[in-house]
Order: C-alpha cells, then structure tokens, then sequence
C-alpha cells in the first residue's frame, strides 16, 4: 500500500473535483448557448433591424422613416448625461433635442470624468438592456417601464417642442403596445429600439470621434480634459459597447429561455 501525505491527497481530491466542475461547466455553457426554436427568431429579427436600419439610414428621404427612434435614442443619450450629472451632484437645468438629431444637456456641477462618457455609453447600455429583454415578453415589460421613466423624467428637464413630443409620443406607444395580445408587439418594438439605439451609439462614436464629422463632441471635450487622443477615447468608447451588445445578446440566449407568456398563447 503506497503511503500519500494529506496535503498531496487534498491537492489531487481538489483538483479532480474541479476538473469534473470545468467539464459539467463546459457542457452547460454549450448548451445555455444553443438558441431555442423562439430564440432563433428573435436572432433574425436582430439581423433583419440590423439590415433595415442599415439600408434606411442611408437611402435619401425614406431614412425620415428612422427620425422618430433616432429622436428617441438622442433622448436616452442626453438622459444618460443627466443621470450621470444627477448621481455625481449636478443641478440640472435643461435637455434639448434638436431636429437634425443634436442634443444638449446643460447642468451646473458633476464630475465630468462621469458625465461626458456617459452620453455614448449610458445610451449603448440602455440600447443593450433592450436587446436583452427582446427575448422574453415579461422582460420587455419591465424594460419598457424602465425606459418610460427615463423619457419621462427627460420630458421634466426638457426645455424645447420637440423634446417634449418626442417623450409624450413614445410614452404613449409604449403604454398602447401593452394591450397587445401577450405583450408581443412591445417586444418586438423593445427589440427594435435596443438594436436601433446600439446602432445609432456606434455610428455616432465612429462619427463623431473616428472619422470626426463633427468639431466638437463629448469624446473632443472629455480628450481635453484628460489630454489623450479623441480617437482613443472614441475606440474605447465604441469597443465598451460593442461589448455591451454582445453581451447583451449572449445573456439573452443563456437566461431568457423559456417565455410563458408565449406559452401560453400557443
């Protein structure tokens, strides 16, 4: 009989438990992964609003057909300004959008460190969470109250017209697609938005700080204060969310599985 110390037994007890762990791990991921009959859909439906978006957005006179969502994702980019204003002390004194699809939020206060990078990537994570919930009707649900109460309170500091119809409008279609048959057009209209406003925050990054369309943005400013390359600050900026799309649709594969509501209308 070989004698084997304690420790050396402990080690390799240990080290065949995780080894069954990582396998059993491996197979669970492989399969969480695997997209259902119901997911598969929600994955075209991601590449068909991809592609529409994409033709849409560069065909003259029908891409006023994306004003409204575009509208819609300036808001939750000057939202996510204040929000982030808000929660480092700033006062907030007003969000306007404007129609050529600008936006400004004036404040007083904050950390700009927060604030400024808080447009590009508080917009792409809400555009994230909206893709997230596409693949499940109650999670679109709750989604959709969530962002409903990002417009609403950008509807309080709004200062100009278009703002102000921009957030009404869209509350009341959110409010009315909840009396859709089993919640699925508010899915679907959910899904639409979250891939729409992560879109919308990539092309604007790209835009604004990697091709530089414009003079001034959030990524020129927050470069001056930093005293780094808009361009860096732009690629990290469009690489954070590209991760949160991603994830977003992973995590959305792997926890969103099962939909009763979907059930139990079948």
């Amino acid at each position: 009989m070989v004698y084997m110390p304690v420790g050396v037994s402990s080690y390799l007890h240990d080290g065949t438990t995780a080894l069954v762990r990582r396998a059993i791990t491996k197979e669970d991921v492989s399969h969480s992964l695997t997209p259902t009959k119901e997911q598969k859909y929600i994955l075209i439906a991601i590449c068909a609003y991809a592609l529409g978006i994409l033709v849409l957005w560069n065909v003259p006179y029908v891409n006023i057909i994306l004003l409204p969502f575009k509208l819609v994702t300036v808001a939750l980019h000057e939202f996510s300004h204040a929000a982030a204003g808000l929660c480092t002390g700033a006062k907030i004194k007003s969000i306007t959008i404007d129609p050529d699809e600008g936006g400004q939020t004036l404040m007083s206060g904050g950390k700009w460190c927060c604030v400024m990078p808080a447009g590009y990537l508080g917009s792409s994570l809400l555009g994230a969470v909206m893709v997230f919930a596409g693949f499940n009707v109650l999670a679109s649900k709750i989604v959709s109250v969530i962002i409903g109460v990002c417009l609403l309170v950008t509807l309080y500091w709004a200062k100009n017209w278009l703002t102000r119809v921009v957030t009404v409008l869209f509350v009341g279609l959110i409010v009315g697609l909840w009396f859709t048959p089993h919640g699925v057009g508010l899915r679907y209209v959910v899904l639409f938005m979250g891939v729409m406003s992560s879109l919308y925050c990539l092309w604007d990054i790209v835009d604004d700080t990697i091709r530089r369309k414009v003079n001034e943005s959030d990524a020129t400013k927050f470069a001056r204060k930093t005293h780094c390359s808009s361009r860096l600050c732009g690629v990290s900026w469009l690489f954070l969310s590209l991760v949160f799309l991603v994830a977003a649709i992973i995590l959305g594969l792997a926890f969103l599985k099962d939909d009763p509501a979907l059930s139990d209308s079948s």
